[in-house]
């Protein structure tokens, strides 16, 4: 029987064939009029994003107003667009409107026979011509404040105006309530902006982020099109400007001036090739001030990698040759926890504060709104870093600063960091920043200088979306000779520390988050719980791993293994010299746990670090305590 040939040219698979891109993900960006080529032969597929130019703010010219604060420009996102590898790509990048409110300039792009068009920023509502928003892209802001020169004579609102369907959002209305006038913000691509309000100009809508169909290059770090803020105008006081919208939109105008609000300055402005809206400003009778320009726009296009479907063998073989081939992506659910802070110590007079919690992230599982995105990791090795514990710390001769405690270190996986945790204060040590901050510390002035203030470390430092942490508290300093000394509990995964005393004791530390990704659901990131001086005992540690204070007498406890909580704070009674130093706990290390379908696979290395496991449900599960290396297959 002959054999049958279908299916023969293309290596024997028998299906539709679907065309193949590897564009390499590249991505280009066009800030000025022009025409963008494609890479030769390889791109079939692009995603595209247009950005129209932002309004300008509106004007304010002698009389007492804020006028509203310009649009942003139209976005424009489209996807798996089919093109021919190799072609030519017209683009042409609008301008932003000028600070006497004009709309930006359209953005456009043709991609295989079609034109994609991106509508210009609205401008702001002004004094002298209109006083309500113009629509565009996203609508401008409305005016507030009087018609025309002169005492006695009526004020006037401006409306905000509508944005363009799927490219924007409306502008906030102005307000004219004497002796205080604001002009609304100006529309953002990804939200409304607000209405003036007495004493405050609205704030711009928030842009869009275009970085999942482009990259974080584009815009400020992917977010395009934030609305202008409205001018605020107060003949008693001083009021408070409108905020530009995330995505470049520029801030408004006050006056009477306030810090960095002279005519026309740099921060008014929508920022270059984001389409931010201009801010709107003020003035008085008999005075000009200078609205914001919007900023210009701009037309982004990447390259995409797609193989779905049936396709050539003889295509994907050219492209692995090549190095395009798409690459295998496994979707990771992620718990990342760093090392907590070290509890701060104490010398006579004195008590330390809790330390912080380590940084805590997840994705997939634990309170939802503290989760991120799952990461996308290829086959392979990749690296695990598990944060430790800050040290505890003794207080130095008293008459001396004692010690703060020490900082933990990061956790990492891939892109995500968790900050260590910040140490508790120390006697007169300030608390430490960190992904939870350390507590405060108490200092009594029978021993100490005056002057000194219990101050609390910053959480969720460096910043992270969602918040990784948060502040610890104060530590209380009461009068010379009194009992009433207490440290404050470091920071917590979803709480801050409580500041000291706290009924009659040290403050607790912050309570940490559940998470159950490993199945049995679990607390980390626990505060430690602040020192007390005399009388009293020290904090609790926070639920999560935090280390309870140290009592008057007493001993701090240290923060729970691989939880990142914050070491308990050291408390002493009123016995100078050396005899009456007490130390600070050591804070627990961090861990990294991963979880991924069932059909991956995790190994890692070395073994003591490592416990691979599989859920009921068939996921599979990795866990390190220790730093690694984690392998996927």
């Amino acid at each position: 029987m002959p054999r049958s040939k279908v299916g023969s040219s293309n290596g024997g698979v028998i299906g539709k064939t679907n065309k193949t891109s590897f564009g390499k993900c590249t991505v280009t960006s066009k800030k000025a009029s022009g025409c963008i080529t494609l890479q030769s032969g390889r791109t079939r597929i692009v995603n595209a994003v247009i950005v129209a130019g932002g309004g300008g703010g509106g004007l304010a010219q002698n009389c007492s107003s804020g006028s509203g604060g310009g649009g942003a420009g139209g976005v424009v996102i489209q996807q798996n667009l089919n093109v021919c590898g190799g072609s030519t790509i017209p683009t042409t990048v609008g301008g932003g409107g000028a600070w006497n409110a004009t709309n930006g300039v359209n953005s456009s792009t043709v991609i295989n026979g079609t034109t994609y068009t991106a509508t210009g920023g609205g401008r702001g509502g002004n004094c002298h011509a209109s006083h309500n928003g113009v629509v565009g892209g996203s609508g401008g802001g409305g005016f507030g404040g009087r018609n025309t020169p002169g005492p006695g004579l009526p004020s006037v609102e401006g409306d905000g105006a509508a944005g363009t369907a799927c490219q924007g959002n409306a502008g906030g209305d102005g307000d004219y309530n004497a002796p205080l006038y604001t002009g609304g913000g100006g529309g953002g691509a990804g939200g409304t902006g607000s209405d003036g309000a007495p004493g405050k100009g609205g704030d711009g809508g928030a842009g869009t982020d275009i970085s999942p169909y482009i990259s974080t290059a584009v815009g400020v770090c992917g977010v395009v099109g934030g609305g202008g803020g409205g001018g605020a105008f107060g003949s008693t006081s001083l009021p408070q400007l409108g905020c530009g919208g995330s995505g470049g939109g520029g801030k408004g105008g006050q006056n009477p001036a306030g810090p960095g609000s002279a005519a026309n300055v740099c921060n008014q402005k929508g920022t270059t090739n984001t389409g931010g809206g201009g801010g709107g400003n003020s003035a008085a009778v008999g005075s000009q001030m200078n609205s914001g320009t919007g900023g210009s726009g701009v037309v982004a296009i990447k390259e995409l990698s797609k193989a779905s479907g049936v396709w050539s063998l003889q295509s994907q073989m050219a492209a692995k040759q090549q190095g395009t081939w798409p690459e295998l992506l496994f979707t990771i659910d992620y718990l990342v926890v760093a090392g907590g802070g070290g509890g701060g110590s104490a010398a006579s007079g004195s008590a330390g504060g809790g330390g912080g919690a380590g940084g805590y992230r997840a994705s997939g599982y634990g309170p939802s709104p503290l989760q991120g995105g799952a990461l996308k990791l290829t086959a392979g090795n990749h690296t695990i870093t598990v944060g430790g514990g800050g040290a505890g710390t003794d207080a130095s001769t008293p008459g001396n600063n004692g010690a703060t405690g020490g900082c933990g270190t990061v956790s990492t996986i891939d892109s995500i960091t968790a900050a260590g945790g910040g140490g508790g204060g120390g006697a007169t040590s300030v608390a430490q920043a960190g992904g939870s901050g350390g507590g405060g510390s108490a200092v009594g002035t029978e021993f100490y200088p005056p002057g000194f203030t219990g101050t609390a470390g910053a959480g969720n430092s460096p910043s992270t979306d969602p918040p990784q942490g948060n502040p610890g508290g104060t530590g209380c300093t009461s009068s010379p000779n009194s009992a009433n000394f207490a440290g404050g509990g470091g920071g917590g995964a979803t709480a801050t520390g409580t500041n000291g005393p706290s009924g009659g004791k040290g403050g607790p530390g912050g309570a940490g988050a559940p998470n159950d990704i490993l199945g049995p659901s679990t607390t980390y990131a626990g505060g430690g719980g602040g020192g007390k001086r005399a009388c009293g005992a020290g904090g609790c540690g926070g639920a999560g791993g935090g280390g309870k204070g140290a009592g008057a007498p007493g001993t701090s406890v240290a923060g729970t293994c691989n939880t990142g909580g914050g070491g308990g704070g050291a408390g002493i009674g009123n016995t100078p010299g050396p005899g009456g130093q007490s130390k600070g706990a050591a804070g627990g290390p961090g861990i990294v746990v991963v979880r991924g379908p069932s059909a991956v696979t995790f190994t890692g290395s070395p073994c003591a670090a490592f416990t691979a496991s599989t859920h009921p449900g068939g996921d599979k599960i990795g866990k390190f305590t220790a730093s690694g290396t984690l392998t996927i297959s």
